[in-house]
């Protein structure tokens, strides 16, 4: 990709809250908020990311978790993507996870995923529509894709170059 994910001036937004979640930037301060959540419901999590992938394996560790966690928060400081723990408004429980991505399709600006925990489903479809509204109105993303959601894996896998 040679342009820039996100504008320089861009005010990249820290958080969003809703009345039964709030986003903010995942950071190695939630790890063990966060492991709880992705070993909690790592069998349905196989599906977020594409059909049957391996993350999270089944010897997913903390650790692993944590450099997990310092990867995607050293991603948000370069401005390469932007992921988001949502977090019960207490902020003691994490809910699930929102990664906005740079797309490697030329049909569009990003790729959008989210995930809620297996015991907090019902809010899943809450949050594809908030995050929606908030992906048009506070990003300057044209045609966002939401992969697994909008467009099956199989279209997508076809729409996507291999890398």
């Amino acid at each position: 990709m040679s342009h820039k994910f996100v504008p320089d001036d861009l005010k990249v937004p820290l958080s969003f809250i809703k009345d039964k979640y709030k986003l903010e930037l995942l950071s190695p301060e939630v790890a063990e908020l966060d492991y709880e959540a992705v070993v909690s419901s790592r069998e349905r999590l196989r599906n977020v990311f594409g059909e049957n992938t391996v993350w999270p394996a089944d010897n997913l560790t903390l650790e692993d978790n944590i450099k997990d966690l310092e990867r995607h928060f050293k991603e948000y400081e370069q401005r390469k993507a932007f992921t988001y723990t949502v977090l019960s408004i207490s902020g003691d429980r994490c809910i699930g996870c929102v990664y906005i991505e740079p797309s490697f399709s030329p049909n569009y600006d990003c790729e959008v995923y989210l995930w809620v925990r297996d015991d907090e489903l019902e809010l899943d479809p809450a949050l594809y529509m908030d995050i929606q509204e908030w992906i048009r109105q506070d990003w300057p993303f044209k045609n966002p894709v939401f992969p697994g959601r909008e467009i099956s894996w199989k279209e997508w896998k076809y729409l996507r170059p291999e890398k």
